[in-house]
């Protein structure tokens, strides 16, 4: 066994988890692999892969049972996350923005919007988490949604971009500030929002650098009508529905990290056994075997945290917030330098797109952008050793 293979062993997931990972690895390897870089090629959303998750149900691995779910542990769902991004970062992504966005409302929805909403979520719905503003990206405080209660409705008016699913879901989870409340941090609010009324458009979708077949899209709501039933929770209760879904997004930001990183450090180790330089195979100069300890000491490292953390929220964990933020901090910033030495290992092949590592570069540096840029979480991180 590899050093990685007896990492993941230490996860002692439950047998009939052990069976779904395993299921994800063949689905990951068999069809969505050798998809992805024409998906890459042309930006079109994967159906195929979509068709295919959902033919699995993994949408259930996060919806509890008495919802049409699996309710599984959180650990095999990263694990997941980080076996479909190292085949494919752009459907990985996609998958993961499912738990990203309904995840509040498994947490704290009431028992009449779960039996309404989450059956549809683990029959394979997509959903989109909305919060991003034009002027308000990672200070989401910032934002300028507005919902006016109007008797059983709630009237949503503004925009929102980076909206990754935006411009497929079935589900949304929409952030914006309640009408009634005038104090900007107290007024934000939360709402479950159905595609299907009026006054929805999507304005356009990105042509991005890296996960090219992910949509990207800015949202206009003028005017969208939702029943008063979808608010999640109380008017003004948002920032904190806001907050505890994104420590729980961010470990996920950071799995599909990692198989991005795996990805890339594989094709490296396999590129230099077999490439020779010299008359000697590059994997046997002595500099190369050091950036081979580096990257594999790191990345065995980061990948220990992300079970670390997964561990902290199957027990039940309140407070893990900085755990987190380092844990998305390094696992994007670690997937980056991979992905770049890997590239640089390839040589000028590295650079050509028919070798995987030139879309794996492209890929990794998103991860160091959203669910809060890095520069954000160094701050957080050395804010929280403020004594008060």
């Amino acid at each position: 066994m590899t050093v990685f293979e007896r990492l993941d062993a230490t996860l002692q997931l439950p047998e009939a988890e052990v069976m779904v990972l395993d299921s994800v690895r063949t689905l990951a390897r068999a069809q969505i692999a050798p998809r992805a870089a024409d998906y890459d090629r042309s930006g079109a959303f994967p159906w195929e892969n979509v068709r295919a998750i959902n033919a699995l149900g993994l949408n259930g691995m996060f919806v509890p049972e008495v919802y049409g779910g699996a309710g599984l542990s959180y650990a095999v769902y990263l694990a997941c996350v980080r076996e479909i991004s190292k085949a494919c970062a752009s459907t990985g992504v996609i998958w993961a923005t499912n738990f990203h966005a309904m995840k509040p409302l498994i947490d704290f929805g009431s028992e009449e919007q779960k039996r309404r909403l989450l059956p549809k979520l683990a029959e394979g719905a997509l959903a989109s988490l909305v919060i991003t503003e034009p002027t308000a990206g990672s200070d989401a405080t910032g934002m300028t949604t507005r919902f006016e209660p109007r008797g059983d409705e709630i009237v949503v008016t503004g925009t929102k971009t980076f909206i990754t699913n935006g411009a497929h879901a079935d589900l949304m989870l929409v952030f914006g500030k309640w009408s009634e409340i005038e104090d900007s941090r107290a007024s934000i609010s939360a709402l479950v929002l159905e595609r299907g009324g009026s006054g929805l458009s999507v304005v356009r979708e990105e042509d991005k650098m890296g996960l090219r077949a992910s949509s990207t899209a800015t949202l206009a709501f003028d005017g969208y009508r939702v029943p008063r039933a979808n608010l999640l929770g109380s008017p003004g209760e948002g920032l904190k529905l806001l907050l505890a879904s994104l420590n729980k997004s961010r470990p996920s930001v950071a799995a599909h990290a990692l198989g991005i990183a795996r990805a890339a450090f594989e094709d490296a180790v396999a590129y230099i056994n077999e490439r020779r330089q010299s008359g000697r195979r590059i994997v046997e100069f002595q500099g190369i075997q050091f950036l081979l300890a580096d990257l594999a000491t790191e990345l065995a490292q980061c990948e220990a945290w992300l079970w670390h953390v997964a561990h902290l929220v199957d027990g039940g964990a309140k407070d893990f917030g900085i755990e987190a933020s380092m844990l998305k901090l390094r696992a994007s910033d670690l997937a980056m330098r991979v992905a770049t030495e890997a590239v640089q290992l390839h040589g000028g092949y590295g650079y050509c797109k028919d070798y995987r590592v030139e879309r794996l570069m492209r890929d990794a540096k998103i991860t160091q952008i959203w669910e809060g840029t890095n520069q954000i979480h160094r701050q957080m991180i050395g804010k929280s050793f403020i004594r008060k």
